[in-house]
Order: structure tokens, then sequence, then C-alpha cells
């Protein structure tokens, strides 16, 4: 695993750290930052720079849709961690996409040593909303290795 320092990580941080994810804040163990790349009031298509604090990751939570939705995540810059329940995590490095469909219970974020930084695309939808569940465990988080 590669361990960046704030600098070295905003160097390969191509779409820039953004601000401080306050809204979001009560859903995630440690600090985000959101910088939009899209505006959702003029284009259908959400796109954000998603960057995680090393050990900072979101809560378990599930993307619902009626039709179409859920997630796409690119990875850019850092490590992390990506797992849906009932399934081992998976090594998150940059150049990496997870898909994630609808009703998958999931949660995601940076390794513990490292900065991780991912564009999370939000797929367009009939009745989307996201259902933030509880944080992940942190035993079991801290158990997570290369």
């Amino acid at each position: 695993m590669e361990s960046f320092t704030k600098a070295n990580f905003e160097q390969s941080n191509l779409f820039g750290l953004g601000e401080p994810n306050i809204k979001y804040a009560q859903y995630f163990v440690g600090n985000s930052y959101l910088n939009p790349l899209t505006d959702p009031h003029t284009t259908a298509l959400f796109m954000a720079n998603v960057t995680f604090e090393p050990g900072c990751r979101n809560n378990w939570h599930i993307h619902h849709a009626k039709v179409g939705g859920g997630q796409i995540l690119v990875c850019i810059a850092g490590e992390g961690w990506y797992q849906e329940e009932g399934k081992k995590p998976i090594s998150l490095k940059p150049g990496m996409v997870v898909e994630i469909k609808p009703g998958i219970k999931h949660w995601h974020g940076a390794k513990k040593d490292t900065w991780f930084a991912h564009i999370a695309i939000e797929i367009p939808g009939e009745d989307t909303s996201n259902e933030w569940l509880e944080p992940v465990n942190e035993e079991e988080y801290k158990q997570l290795s290369i």
C-alpha cells in the first residue's frame, strides 16, 4: 500500500479536494470532502469527487430506485475499500471502477493509513433515494489489511 502525505495526495487528486462534506458528515466516520463536477440543476447526471482522509469511511447505505438508479465509483487517487453486505471487502486503487446496483447494502472509504478519492456518479432513475444505516464496525474496519 502506498502511503500519501496530504500534499503528495493532492498532486494526484486530479479533481481537487473540494469543501468539507458537512451536509453528509453525520453519515461518515472521519472527515470527507466534496467537489461537485456537474450541477444537478442543469444535468440529469450528478458527479462529484469525494475525498476521504485516512481512516474515513461512510456508513453502510443503500441506493434505492423504482427504475434505474444506483451509483458508479471511479477510483482516482490513493487507496480505499468497498464492501457489500455479506461479501469480502475489495481493495480499491486508481483506475478501478465499482458499479453499485440499487438495493445493495454497502460502504466505501479510505484505508486506515492513506488518503482516497473517487468520482461518485449518481445514476439517474425513478424515485431514487439513499438510506443511511449504521457505521461500519470499528473492530472489523481495523482488521482490514492490504
